[in-house]
């Protein structure tokens, strides 16, 4: 709750009518229209890689590789990752929602730097363009990791293009963390203490260091293996005195943290639902707090666990080892602590809180199935085989995708003013969660058989298997595409949603919906702390009554 104070007249307008011009979209400076602006981008990014997805898939249902050469399967599966994780998962949270709530979240009128916040969306689409062309022009052949020697010698595809272009969307990722941390530093409204942000707000403060700290490695690296292909320097080619295990410490060093970059806002989003949805404070909201920081320190601690078969030495990987067992300490706090909020909870079972629970169970799967490949002797065997394929997407589908749902479900209604239909969005819910584990639960089995990875044939014995992955797929990908169309629906036919129609707390559901360019008409001047629920029932009643007024 917070007190009012400098009242002004209501706004006449809100984000979405102050402008309909595309020239009024594309120069806005408006952090709730550039996460829109993210958002219909980074969705079109998920549509293409989901069509390399099902091509991946449709593959798999015969043991013969009958529909696409080796060299195209390659390709195929190297473009789903590159575009899933750069060009989707990366971004997705922090900067459509990110966007969209922070400034609300925290009082202020907008982030810190709006033109930079501007650039940094067209920094994106001009490294997503070049991909585009990337695509075009033959697309990619060395897997999502582009190790050397192969990407630096033998592949003639477009490995150089492809760089520049992750090279570019790194800037991007680098100008939203900036933009965030000096946004919670300095634009805080009054009385809002660090004790009092939500953990919305810490998740995204630590994932802005991630993004400070760690995407410029990942620049550098690809910037290097540009030259060394282009100019014959020798960095990574061991042909010319490089050694292609540096490359392997540079890029990991970036890339496990970048786990923590998709996975670290989920864990925010998951918050919110919970707190809102079960009427309680978080229990252990400081530990909630502090486990996100934990969580992104810890993250650059472990990139060894991806080489314990690159020529590491043994008392390295057992180090790595133990690290990756302590970083499992602060996910197990939320997970736990999480579960405490529900018990006893009054808990609402609408669409963003089925996303929740599905959260729960599906990263809880992930990150226990993390241990086996975090033990030196297991991961020889599961190493680069479908186990590690079932624990990643069990990590990061069932992880930051299920959570980016439901904050896209929880938060629809203030973006738009509108509410979806309820029963369409738990079907949706439902048919994701049931989609998914038959998707990727048997691709566990055929790993742990043996089966590896970036493989289109294989024995006949793992076939039924495959079918099973390959039909969750399609119901799967009929769960992703509902949302799309009901929310498609709800723009135009969905009633009005009122300022608050979950009877949340937090200062983005004490503006109007959809919220007004300016975000507040008053200086919100905090005096309680987070998540506190006394006149949850005053709330939701009053939301109700707003919503029936408006209709």
């Amino acid at each position: 709750m917070a007190t009012e104070v400098m009242q002004s007249a209501e706004p006449r307008t809100n984000y979405l009518n102050a402008g309909h011009t595309v020239k009024s979209w594309l120069l806005t400076l408006d952090h709730k229209r550039i996460g829109l602006l993210y958002l219909f981008s980074i969705s079109a990014f998920f549509f293409i890689g989901g069509i390399y997805a099902t091509l991946i898939r449709l593959e798999l249902v015969t043991p013969q590789g009958d529909l696409m050469t080796a060299e195209t399967y390659n390709k195929v599966f190297t473009m789903h990752g590159v575009i899933m994780i750069f060009f989707f998962l990366i971004p997705s949270i922090p900067a459509v929602l990110g966007n969209f709530l922070l400034p609300l979240m925290l009082g202020a009128k907008d982030v810190a730097f709006p033109r930079l916040n501007l650039l940094s969306w067209y920094v994106f689409i001009v490294g997503g363009g070049m991909f585009m062309l990337t695509m075009i022009n033959g697309g990619i052949d060395t897997g999502w990791t582009f190790y050397p020697p192969y990407s630096s010698i033998y592949s003639n595809t477009q490995v150089t293009l492809a760089g520049v272009s992750i090279f570019i969307t790194g800037f991007s990722s680098i100008l939203t963390g900036l933009n965030f941390m000096v946004t919670i530093h300095t634009m805080r409204a009054p009385g809002m203490t660090w004790f009092r942000l939500p953990l919305f707000v810490w998740a995204h403060y630590a994932t802005s260091l991630i993004q400070i700290l760690g995407t410029p490695v990942v620049a550098i690296t690809v910037l290097a293996l540009g030259f060394e292909r282009t100019l014959q320097i020798g960095i990574f080619d061991p042909k010319l005195g490089g050694d292609p295990v540096l490359f392997q410490h540079m890029f990991w060093f970036y890339s496990h943290p970048a786990v923590y970059i998709m996975i670290i806002p989920s864990m925010g989003v998951v918050s919110e639902l919970i707190a809102n949805m079960t009427r309680k404070r978080v229990f252990g909201y400081h530990f909630v707090a502090f486990s996100s920081l934990a969580i992104a320190v810890f993250g650059f601690l472990v990139w060894g666990h991806h080489m314990f078969t690159s020529s590491q030495s043994m008392y390295a990987g057992l180090v790595f080892s133990l690290i990756t067992y302590a970083v499992a300490i602060p996910s197990a706090i939320k997970t736990f602590n999480w579960t405490a909020t529900i018990y006893k909870g009054s808990v609402s079972f609408d669409t963003p809180m089925i996303y929740a629970l599905a959260f729960l169970g599906l990263f809880t799967i992930g990150g226990m199935t993390g241990l086996f490949l975090a033990a030196m002797g297991l991961d020889v065997h599961l190493h680069d085989t479908y186990f590690v394929v079932a624990h990643f997407h069990y990590v990061m589908v069932g992880g930051a995708i299920i959570g980016y749902l439901g904050g896209l479900h929880f938060w629809w209604p203030k973006i738009t003013g509108k509410m979806y239909p309820e029963i369409w969005g738990r079907i949706s819910a439902a048919i994701v969660f049931l989609g998914f584990n038959l998707t990727f639960f048997p691709q566990f089995v055929v790993g742990y058989l043996g089966m590896p990875r970036r493989y289109h044939s294989y024995v006949p014995e793992f076939q039924v298997l495959h079918i099973l992955s390959s039909a969750g797929a399609s119901i799967l990908a009929l769960g992703f595409l509902m949302p799309v169309f009901y929310f498609a629906w709800s723009i135009k036919y969905g009633k009005p949603a009122g300022a608050n129609p979950w009877g949340a707390v937090g200062l983005e559901w004490q503006t109007p919906s959809p919220p007004p360019t300016e975000n507040f008409t008053y200086q919100p001047v905090i005096t309680t702390e987070a998540y506190e629920f006394e006149h949850v029932e005053e709330i939701k009643n009053a939301g109700k009554a707003e919503a029936l007024q408006t209709a």
